[in-house]
């Protein structure tokens, strides 16, 4: 798929996550919309992965570790054909498929349940190791918030992947300096996260995560790395592509009403109709 697909791609997943919040009336577009590129790229591109058999044995596995921003998950799985589209507008329903959080024994090609941050790296640690015991050539991808990366656990598992040589996994960091309660160098900086990356062994790579072709050549160096696990610090916009949400920690957690919503289509429809002119 090319450049021009891609963004497309990326954008449609925008529409989704926005469609999907305001059907729900709760939810975190922020950190889902900063993340659509990089998960976008994943399933479309770089994923060994088949939406007709989700439990194909050697897949690549992919851990959402920040799990609160499943509607940039639940948007790319319903555009990758998973499951149908309409099930997003069902978003937190009651006997709904798609709760809050990641359900792996309720959604195809969930791989992993998640949420409670700092855990997700762990199990995606204990993935890439399993592989290798199994002589398995299936390759484990965990997206984090650099808000999460404030976690203790995060770094327990840094340390053991890194010690392990986990040259299988990939961490990808969406470093959109935002969390809840405002910039992350303000409520407790994890900064510099290349450096403590590197201290625990691990092949790191800063590149812009809305360019395609920065994430491109990430994902290719991250496979031609061999002996250490690669973090990729993917620097990110929180609320990317609706001009209202950028850069606002107001909307790491809050869903769009009806003027709102009518806004962030027409936002994102002008970037679509950018790409049409391209």
């Amino acid at each position: 798929m090319n450049k021009l697909d891609l963004q497309q791609k990326a954008n449609q997943v925008r529409k989704h996550i926005v469609t999907a919040l305001h059907a729900a009336k709760c939810g975190h577009p922020g950190g889902s919309l900063s993340a659509a590129d990089i998960v976008t790229y994943l399933y479309f591109e770089e994923l060994n992965v088949d939406p007709k058999n989700p439990k194909m044995e050697d897949r690549d596995r992919f851990v959402l570790s920040k799990g609160h921003v499943a509607p940039v998950l639940y948007s790319t799985l319903a555009l990758k054909g998973y499951f149908p589209e309409e099930e997003l507008l069902k978003l937190r329903k009651t006997g709904a498929m798609l709760q809050g959080h990641p359900d792996m024994k309720g959604i195809p090609g969930v791989d992993m349940s998640s949420g409670s941050l700092g855990q997700g790296i762990s199990v995606a640690a204990g993935m890439a190791l399993s592989a290798k015991l199994n002589n398995k050539d299936y390759r484990v991808y965990t997206l984090l918030g650099d808000g999460e990366i404030q976690e203790g656990q995060v770094w327990e598992a840094a340390m053991f992947a890194g010690h392990r040589k986990l040259d299988n996994l990939v961490v990808i960091v969406d470093n959109n300096n935002l969390q809840i309660d405002g910039c992350i160098s303000d409520v407790c900086s994890p900064y510099p996260i290349v450096d403590k990356f590197k201290a625990f062994n691990f092949h790191v790579i800063e590149i812009d995560g809305h360019d395609f072709d920065a994430i491109e050549a990430a994902f290719k160096e991250a496979k031609a790395t061999k002996g250490m696990p690669t973090a990729i610090i993917a620097k990110t916009t929180k609320g990317k592509g609706v001009s209202f949400m950028e850069n606002q920690a107001s909307w790491h957690g809050a869903a769009p009403n009806d003027e709102q919503f009518a806004t962030a289509i027409a936002d994102l429809e002008k970037v679509g109709e950018a790409l049409c002119q391209k």
